[in-house]
């Protein structure tokens, strides 16, 4: 299988069903002539022509609007937004608008749209550029949430969210764009709402996605199997919606569940795995569900504090030994 990095399989993704299908194209800052802010839509512009790789202002409401109107009346748009950051000044447009224009219509207007692009904490980027958003996409009824944690499954499934009849919010990790992985020769798809096993254990389930998954659990794994503890990791893949019956099935066989997410603890993410398990497997249970998430503060800019404030390996080891009792606990 070829190898190559998570910008190159996304820029595949969309390569491929822009030529597979003349309603999809690309817009958003810097995408064109630029080549993208993180060089993911690299050559785009040369195959396509900017018809269809079309830069904008910094004016995120209104070419998110503009995405949404075209969607409306059967093209495919690609939004891409430089970072997750900026997409809350179109916050309006996607919850208000993109989520609920099916609803509403009665189903007369689909909004088959992706918005991509980074999200979460980079390095000393501060409070306001660093922010782990999943947990406000997925709180809105009639979006989808997907957030990759390598190049075979970001290219897998922003081909099946630009193929998606709905709105999907597709979180790219800023770090990750380098990282490099093997993809399958030739066309494939990976299903929105399948989530995968990426290591078997018996001892312990920790679920993680994006860059937790691979910079953070994936390490406390390793470390944790040198202590003699099994851990079974789970990738979710789609935050919304999440394959449930995967994750319950896990905590089913090992009794413990730690969940490691970047975004904030009040009402994150990990809270609703949380919630979802309690009541699916309370009885399989041997021990309180441990969550490992940002300290609830701002991230700050100073690179210790920031080091400080979110989840790493030792913080989700520390975790597991609550769970297994090892820690007085």
């Amino acid at each position: 299988m070829p190898t190559v990095s998570f910008r190159e399989a996304l820029n595949q993704a969309m390569d491929e069903e822009m030529a597979r299908d003349e309603r999809v194209f690309l817009m958003g800052e810097e995408v064109a002539y630029y080549q993208g802010a993180y060089k993911v839509s690299q050559g785009l512009l040369q195959k396509y022509g900017d018809r269809r790789i079309v830069d904008t202002p910094i004016a995120e409401e209104g070419f998110v609007g503009i995405g949404i109107g075209a969607a409306m009346v059967g093209l495919r748009p690609i939004i891409e937004v430089m970072t997750f950051n900026f997409s809350l000044v179109a916050y309006d447009q996607i919850v208000n608008h993109a989520a609920k224009m099916y609803s509403m219509s009665g189903g007369h207007y689909y909004v088959p749209m992706v918005i991509r692009g980074p999200g979460g904490a980079a390095h000393m980027l501060a409070a306001t550029h660093s922010q782990s958003l999943e947990s406000l996409y997925a709180h809105i009824p009639g979006l989808k949430v997907v957030m990759p944690s390598n190049p075979k499954d970001g290219k897998g499934l922003l081909k099946s969210a630009i193929r998606d009849e709905n709105p999907v919010i597709f979180i790219e990790s800023e770090m990750m764009y380098g990282d490099k992985g093997e993809i399958p020769e030739g066309e494939y798809t990976i299903p929105i709402g399948v989530g995968e096993i990426k290591r078997e254990g018996t001892d312990v389930t920790i679920v993680a996605w994006s860059k937790m998954l691979t910079r953070v659990a994936g390490k406390a794994v390793e470390e944790l199997a040198g202590m003699g503890i099994s851990a079974e990791l789970i990738d979710p893949r789609t935050i919304r919606p999440m394959d449930w019956d995967l994750i319950v099935n896990s905590v089913k066989k090992t009794n413990r569940l730690v969940v490691v997410e970047e975004g904030w603890p009040f009402a994150g993410v990990g809270a609703q795995i949380s919630h979802e398990v309690m009541q699916r497997a309370f009885d399989y249970l041997d021990a309180p569900i441990e969550r490992v998430t940002q300290e609830d503060v701002p991230l700050p800019y100073a690179h210790n504090l920031e080091v400080a404030s979110l989840p790493s390996v030792e913080k989700v080891v520390k975790a597991v030994k609550n769970v297994m009792y090892q820690n007085g606990k």
